[in-house]
């Protein structure tokens, strides 16, 4: 039964992003997107329910780095999360990501913004242990959201 259940869980999150292509964006979605591609190289784009509620996400790369933009179905960006340089985040959050990875080896640094929130989020590869991930705010307190 848990493992019936567990397939199902597996079979149910990876349906809910679904790749599709520029001609299957709704207008106003497709005008975002365009309107991102005059910065950024469009990568890939996907159709996802988050809540219920049918966003889209548009990966791409500005600067030979990796952004995703999620877009609702008005054409609005509602969040991105982007590959960023450690030293060009605040101070107090490069000081927390840091202290988390001492004696590690931090391997991605991503700017995480939704609305008006923003945060930092690292990989972090310890020199014993699994892999980790962090999340700061931009005063270095850890994330909650």
């Amino acid at each position: 039964m848990k493992f019936l259940l567990v397939v199902t869980l597996i079979a149910t999150c990876w349906a809910a992003e679904k790749k599709i292509k520029m001609n299957d964006l709704p207008p106003a979605v497709r005008k975002t997107v365009e309107d991102l591609g005059k910065t950024s190289t469009i990568v890939g784009l996907a159709e996802e329910v988050e809540a219920g509620v049918t966003v889209y996400e548009a990966e791409t790369k500005v600067n030979g780095k990796r952004r995703d933009v999620t877009i609702d179905a008005s054409g609005k960006i509602v969040a991105s999360e982007g590959e960023v340089a450690l030293d060009s985040i605040p101070a107090p959050a490069r000081a927390s990501i840091e202290k988390e990875a001492a004696g590690g080896k931090i391997t991605i640094v991503e700017k995480v913004t939704k609305g008006d929130n923003v945060k930092y989020e690292a990989a972090i590869q310890p020199n014993k242990g699994k892999k980790k991930e962090v999340s700061f705010n931009a005063d270095g307190a850890p994330a909650k959201w």
